[in-house]
Formats: C-alpha cells, sequence, structure tokens
C-alpha cells in the first residue's frame, strides 16, 4: 500500500509532502515507511516495523488520517482504499 499526501503551503513557503508506504519485510512482519519533507528540499525517512498486518495497517491508517486533519490532501493512492470523505 502506498498514498502520497501533500499539504498546500502559505505564501513564501514551499509545499510540504508525506508518503506512505506498508510493506511486508523479509522477516514475515510489515515495516510501515514514513517519507516527509519540503518539494525541492531534502526529506526525512522514518521505519516502523511490526509483526501482524493487523497493526500495520492500523498504524497507517491512523497516520493517515492524522495529516489529513492537519490540512494534507491525498495526491495518489495505491493499493488502498482512499479515505471517506465526511
Amino acid at each position: 500500500m502506498r498514498i502520497l499526501l501533500q499539504q498546500r503551503p502559505a505564501p513564501g513557503e514551499a509545499p510540504r509532502y508525506l508518503q506512505l508506504t506498508l510493506q511486508p519485510d523479509l522477516f514475515g512482519g510489515w515495516e510501515l515507511l514514513r517519507e516527509s519533507g519540503q518539494i525541492g528540499g531534502k526529506s526525512q525517512l522514518r521505519r516502523e516495523q511490526y509483526l501482524l498486518q493487523a497493526e500495520a495497517t492500523a498504524a497507517f491508517e491512523k497516520a493517515r488520517d492524522g495529516q489529513l486533519k492537519r490540512g494534507f490532501q491525498v495526491m495518489f493512492v495505491s493499493g488502498a482504499e482512499a479515505p471517506k470523505q465526511a
């Protein structure tokens, strides 16, 4: 699963992005990758390991929903359902 989110910038600021990727690892667990930063600038990559797919999926959805509440917009979705709009 992968989702790309982007935040509209304030005037004079670079837009920010967050890419969440959920994938199986080599040891039978799951890995959540969070890549974020300013478009055209340096990025930060964080990895979180999970033993169960359900835990990893819950963390993926929590991270996605938290960023949507902060004003990020969905730009691309692969292998996951887009969040439901209220």
